[in-house]
């Protein structure tokens, strides 16, 4: 009986121990719950910490109004300046005979670049001679005519027949000449003709229209040519070089004819300046871009045709905001850019902000930051990676 006793008294006591400590297990839970709760709490109102000596090489700024210039930039592509520049057309119809100059050579204004074998030339040198020995006759019978007229021998209207004659003979002469410049005869040439000189076989001659490098050869020896279609040469003068940027609608307003610009690429290690020459009245319907040319020097040669560049273009205003260096800006998972900013209580907060245009070495804050706050610039993604642990 005494044995039942016991145990039935073990079985309650082991009960009751159980509810014990389940009661207080509870409890502790709670309490331990309501102390992360706090510390959390204070964690959100302080930020994040790191230990100090990781926390003294975190550099940062504090963020003042500034005043600047915005920067637009974009890219672009290099032609040259249509300004000085040409294609060279041949003037006569026949096949190439001599191409007199290489590719790259360095010509004048009307420097022969070509010969051609042309009928039409030849056409054109013999009504020239023509048009002279009737010029010449038709003159001399004015000039007689005018002295018999003098000794009553012939009537007034024979005069001014020859007269009219020979007026007519210089206008055909005058064309004839135009004919043969057009076609580029050379003034040795022509003076030649004009003497009554045989000048052989002549042939017609390309010649570059300005002065520059001959930048393209378009024919060959034999290649027969069409009067004013085919084209010959290329010549440009390269020492300045047109590059177009291609501007998007958020960044025009900023875009002016007369702004200064920076012309970067891996061909050359410093930028080259550039003036904004003409900003386009029309939008590229496939890129909805504007077209913005700018002239460039180009003394070294290090811009070339259909070079692909990077363009920054100036604003001529100005314009104040906040600014904070490139490094302090950091994107989050969903590329939406932050900063750090630091408290007063020695920790750090990620703040989200809203870019504007790039100005230097940095960016313009148009929302997200004040006056006073302490910018992390660098350390920030020792501090995005600190944040995450």
């Amino acid at each position: 009986m005494r044995n039942v006793v016991l145990i039935n008294y073990g079985r309650y006591a082991l009960r009751s121990l159980t509810i014990g400590v389940t009661v207080i297990t509870s409890c502790a839970r709670t309490d331990a719950k309501s102390a992360v709760g706090s510390s959390t709490a204070a964690t959100g109102d302080a930020g994040f910490t790191i230990p100090a000596a990781q926390r003294a090489r975190i550099h940062v700024i504090p963020v003042v109004l500034s005043v600047f210039r915005p920067v637009v930039s974009t890219t672009g592509t290099v032609a040259f300046n249509g300004d000085h520049s040409t294609q060279v057309l041949a003037p006569v119809s026949g096949p190439v005979s001599r191409i007199l100059v290489p590719l790259g050579a360095q010509v004048n204004q009307g420097a022969a670049l070509a010969t051609v074998s042309s009928p039409d030339f030849a056409a054109a040198v013999s009504a020239f001679r023509k048009a002279e020995n009737s010029y010449r006759q038709l003159t001399r019978v004015a000039t007689l005519d005018e002295q018999l007229f003098k000794t009553d021998a012939i009537a007034h209207r024979d005069v001014e027949q020859a007269q009219t004659d020979a007026a007519a003979a210089a206008a055909d002469r005058d064309a004839s000449l135009q004919q043969l410049h057009a076609l580029g005869v050379d003034a040795a040439t022509i003076a030649a003709i004009q003497g009554g000189k045989s000048v052989g076989p002549v042939e017609a001659v390309i010649r570059a229209p300005i002065s520059g490098t001959v930048v393209e050869k378009l024919i060959n020896p034999g290649q027969l040519l069409q009067a004013g279609t085919t084209p010959t040469f290329t010549v440009a003068n390269v020492s300045s070089m047109w590059v177009t940027a291609n501007v998007f609608e958020s960044d025009l307003a900023a875009v002016r004819k007369g702004a200064g610009a920076k012309i970067t690429t891996d061909a050359g290690k410093f930028p080259i300046p550039g003036i904004v020459d003409n900003v386009a009245d029309l939008v590229d319907p496939n890129t909805k871009a504007t077209a913005v040319r700018i002239v460039a020097p180009n003394p070294s040669g290090i811009l070339k045709r259909d070079m692909f560049v990077r363009v920054e273009i100036q604003a001529d205003a100005q314009q104040s905001g906040f600014l904070v260096p490139t490094s302090a800006v950091l994107r989050n998972e969903e590329n939406l850019p932050f900063v750090f900013v630091a408290l007063l209580s020695g920790g750090f907060n990620r703040r989200q902000i809203t870019l504007g245009p790039r100005v230097g070495d940095g960016y313009q804050v148009l929302s997200g930051l004040s006056t006073g706050d302490r910018v992390v610039t660098d350390g920030a993604l020792f501090l995005q990676f600190a944040e995450s642990q």
